[in-house]
């Protein structure tokens, strides 16, 4: 196929502030997961695809395939919409007493 470019489970990304590695990209609409620690104005791999484990709001439980959402104030997934960036659904249920949970990211 001529016009094929790449798989897509991992993108560049240019950093406007240092990003550390495992840290959570907000890009527009949707998040990914910095593979390498990415230097402010420098181009770095981004996972946009795949299950992560991340903090989570320990108010929340999270229902297995729920839409959950990053809370780029607080450093975490959360079920509420508003004000957050959708970053995919829960890969596994998380209760409402722990803090991380599974992401399956952009999905």
């Amino acid at each position: 196929m001529k016009n094929f470019i790449q798989p897509g489970d991992v993108l560049d990304y240019t950093a406007s502030a240092n990003v550390a590695a495992g840290a959570v990209v907000v890009m527009g609409a949707r998040v990914g997961i910095a593979v390498v620690d990415i230097a402010a104005g420098e181009s770095g791999p981004v996972r946009v695809k795949g299950v992560v484990e991340l903090a989570k709001l320990s108010t929340d439980a999270i229902a297995q395939g729920a839409l959950v959402y990053w809370d780029a104030d607080d450093f975490r997934l959360t079920t509420t919409a508003s004000g957050n960036t959708l970053a995919g659904y829960a890969a596994k249920a998380a209760a409402a007493s722990t803090t991380t949970a599974w992401l399956h990211l952009n999905a």
